[in-house]
């Protein structure tokens, strides 16, 4: 009997050794092929020659020989617009900069044309910094006291770890920017007003215009009070997170993952300069990154599930003391402490919301208004920015947009081409917040720190996520089979040095959970179009 059950342990023993072996050899083939397939994709970037460097580079001078300083000149479009845009903040500016350079007639709908002040919209990725270029406004990071960023620092229970963007295939300029968010708005909006056929005008839209289903403009009442009718071909909402009109475009399903609580450090020496900070704290992860040339951005993450400390009595500042202080880096402790005692700080809430397509003729959502991520990774202007330039390429060819058809049908396939940046973005943001977050789980816990440990790695095993998280090589497909070789590679880490069964079935457990994180998120996004994306120079 005892020598059967030696027998038995010693078959289990093998069978789970033999399992481990085969765990770690999928784990290594996975690695390698996406090895493979990024460094075919960073392969096949190349850098801007000098002969655009320098068309860009007298292109900016010229734009900078015209003032840009002083408040907002509201421009005047001969005739009737052609397109109305609700809203000025960030998608909303640069569309109306881009169609106005087209040629098209445009109206600038702005409820507010004062400097705005927020807490997100902070952060410009590189892929971001790209479409700005790609839309000849670069310039408009300049003169704000912008700071240029290379990359993140990674912390986690006094490990710390270094992420650099892969920037070796593009020009010196090329960089993440971080800003304050109105001091960008208000430069972009400043460009947008003094371009030709764009009419700036402050105002707070109403209502719709709709016949026969089909939207043909808008009503608006003026700042003086005074309600105004005005029609158009193409009426395009990017009136933001809090949009007012959505609604009468879609279904939304809102969601509320988590809120920040925002302070700003002043002259912080962040342990990586000019680098973001992302801390893998208990509840939630934090992020810091500089804003200005002696203030730094620290947004401290409550769960959606926790309740949010009160700033009038106290609860706050002592949360703020008690429980994020020892889980910061101790360099910056005595600038987080300042903040606090300063009394300067903000809570936001953050919304996160699949884009869904808006079907109704004449109108087109955009920005924040039609899609939201968590903002932990920075990615929502350099979605917005990649759908204005996906936009701005279809309405190109469409001489006439009283077309209803044609423009419809161009309208349409907006949606499938914007999938490849915007889907990426979108799934990273919310599946990395997931991972990031402190649990009870021991599998969800493990994976946390294998995600750590594989990022820490460097090489390919860093800079590929990096590469998409940065909007440098939006990838869908890249960006699951990068999730699940992290996975992979958590399971190898069970396993290794001696398997056993409790180890086995944790890293089954790991598997299990890491699917039900990224394929929700892939769902919502739309598994169809991720998998098999609409090229535009297919379709113009």
């Amino acid at each position: 009997m005892a020598s059967s059950i030696s027998v038995i342990i010693t078959k289990m023993n093998n069978y789970i050794g033999f399992m481990g072996f085969m765990g770690i050899a999928i784990a290594f083939a996975l690695c390698f092929f996406v090895f493979l397939l990024d460094f075919l994709s960073l392969a096949g970037k190349k850098k801007i020659n000098n002969e655009t460097q320098g068309e860009e580079e007298e292109r900016i001078n010229n734009n900078n020989s015209e003032s840009e300083e002083g408040p907002i000149s509201q421009g005047r479009a001969d005739g009737d617009p052609e397109i109305i845009i609700v809203g000025a903040g960030v998608a909303g500016s640069a569309l109306a900069c881009s169609l106005g350079k087209d040629g098209r007639r445009v109206l600038v709908i702005e409820r507010d044309l004062s400097e705005p002040d927020r807490i997100v919209g902070e952060l410009l990725q590189p892929g971001g910094y790209l479409k700005l270029i790609e839309l000849g406004l670069e310039d408009c990071v300049e003169g704000i006291d912008a700071q240029r960023v290379y990359g993140y620092g990674l912390f986690k229970d006094g490990k710390r770890t270094r992420l650099s963007y892969p920037l070796e295939n593009y020009r010196s300029d090329v960089s993440g920017r971080s800003f304050h968010n109105g001091r960008f708005i208000q430069k972009m909006r400043v460009k947008a007003a003094k371009t030709p056929n764009v009419r700036l005008e402050q105002g707070t839209v109403i209502s719709l215009i709709e016949e026969n289903g089909t939207v043909k403009g808008v009503n608006y009442k003026t700042k003086e009070g005074k309600q105004i009718t005005t029609y158009a071909p193409l009426t395009i909402v990017c009136d933001g997170c809090c949009s007012n009109l959505r609604r009468s475009l879609c279904n939304p399903k809102v969601d509320i993952p988590s809120s920040f609580v925002a302070l700003i450090l002043k002259n912080c020496q962040l342990p990586y300069p000019n680098h973001g900070h992302v801390i893998l704290a208990d509840p939630s992860p934090m992020l810091m990154y500089p804003i200005s040339s002696f203030e730094t951005r620290c947004l401290v993450d409550i769960p959606g599930g926790q309740k949010v400390p009160s700033i009038s009595n106290g609860e706050m500042a002592h949360y703020l003391k008690t429980i994020v202080v020892p889980q910061l880096p101790p360099e910056v402790h005595t600038a987080f402490i300042s903040a606090i005692d300063e009394g300067n700080i903000k809570v936001a809430t953050n919304r996160s919301m699949p884009a869904t397509p808006c079907s109704t003729p004449g109108a087109i959502l955009l920005g924040d208004a039609f899609n939201m991520r968590h903002p932990l990774t920075g990615g929502g202007m350099t979605v917005a920015l990649s759908d204005i330039v996906v936009l701005r390429k279809l309405l190109k060819p469409l001489d006439d947009l009283n077309d209803a058809v044609a423009l419809n049908e161009y309208l349409e396939v907006f949606y499938s081409i914007r999938k490849p940046v915007a889907s990426t973005i979108n799934t990273l943001a919310g599946a990395l917040y997931k991972v990031f977050s402190a649990s009870d789980d021991q599998a969800r816990t493990e994976l946390r720190q294998a995600c750590f440990d594989y990022l820490s790695l460097g090489g390919v095993f860093s800079n590929g996520p990096v590469a998409l998280l940065s909007g440098l090589n939006p990838k869908p497909l890249t960006l699951v089979m990068h999730f699940f070789a992290v996975a992979i590679y958590g399971v190898g880490r069970l396993l290794l040095p001696f398997p056993s069964f409790k180890r086995a079935f944790l890293g089954a457990r790991l598997i299990t959970d890491a699917s039900s994180i990224i394929f929700p998120i892939v769902k919502a996004e739309g598994i169809k179009q991720m998998v098999f994306p609409v090229s535009i120079d297919s379709i113009l």
